[in-house]
């Protein structure tokens, strides 16, 4: 396959030095400006993240994949977005200490541009949404058509899903975000609205991409057009379902362990005493 590969693609477009380079600055900047910084309190865990989600789009943007996604494959070309919008983008948020959000992302200019945007419902909806019109064969084919309206259009989705695993993740505690039990109900629904278009790929009959039928089995041969949807469908639900389930897991282990602090301790500000006697005041009491 690489050999194939080599013969119609040079080193340049096969590894794209220009996004290593890129990479490699974010790099030296993260470990300068956040790691080796006395400002910040970096964990390894957050560290871990950042190193993962970095590795993660070097091997989807800079690797014989992207070359693979573009002009050979479907399936490729999917797999590329789910591991950018479903991994890299969660890990990344996660990475960055809170200091640094409460500075760059949460001061008085941008709290209503990062309230606005990160609207849960809102977010939900434009980022799930969006993804799920790409996806249509003809807008698909719209988008890949022109050079300039792709670099747009995954900007636009990379922009949304930060917003919508800054919902999830919530990583600021002053910023008033769902509940945990509405966060789940959250993760819950952006499942369902990607379910469609995943569920379409996995059982279509048809192919619906003229751009990757020419090529089909020129890479994996008997690999037609249409279990090359069929996969791209398979790693599209397969790559969300384990995010969203790994986000579903993290909340409730955070939420178990509120519920365990809680448990034992004495709620100071709704008890009153009276000759002796320990009344506890529920919330309708307390605001007479």
């Amino acid at each position: 396959m690489f050999d194939y590969l080599l013969e119609n693609h040079s080193l340049y477009a096969l590894f794209k030095p220009h996004w290593i380079i890129l990479f490699c600055i974010i790099i030296f900047f993260y470990i300068k400006n956040v790691i080796k910084s006395p400002l910040y309190d970096v964990t390894n865990n957050q560290i871990l993240y950042f190193f993962t989600a970095i590795i993660t789009l070097l091997f989807i943007k800079a690797t014989p994949l992207d070359v693979v996604g573009t002009h050979y494959l479907f399936s490729v070309h999917t797999l590329q977005m789910s591991f950018a919008y479903f991994i890299a983008i969660p890990l990344l948020i996660l990475s960055i200490p809170t200091d640094i959000l409460r500075q760059y992302v949460w001061h008085y200019q941008t709290k209503f541009f990062v309230n606005l945007l990160s609207h849960p419902w809102l977010s939900l909806a434009t980022f799930n949404g969006l993804l799920s019109i790409y996806f249509i064969p003809t807008v698909f084919k719209l988008v890949q058509a022109n050079l300039f309206i792709s670099i747009i259009v995954q900007i636009i989705l990379f922009i949304s899903a930060i917003f919508m695993w800054f919902v999830i993740i919530n990583p600021l505690p002053e910023i008033k975000g769902l509940s945990f039990i509405l966060r789940a109900f959250y993760i819950f629904l952006a499942s369902v609205i990607l379910l469609p278009i995943g569920f379409f790929y996995v059982v279509v009959q048809s192919a619906h991409f003229p751009m990757y039928i020419d090529v089909a089995g020129e890479l994996i041969t008997g690999f037609t057009a249409v279990y090359d949807q069929q996969a791209a469908g398979g790693i599209l639900k397969i790559t969300q379902l384990a995010s969203y389930s790994y986000a579903l897991l993290i909340i409730a282990i955070k939420w178990g362990r509120l519920e365990e602090e809680r448990e034992g301790q004495v709620d100071e500000e709704n008890i009153r005493y009276v000759r002796g006697v320990v009344i506890h005041l529920d919330e309708n009491n307390k605001k007479r």
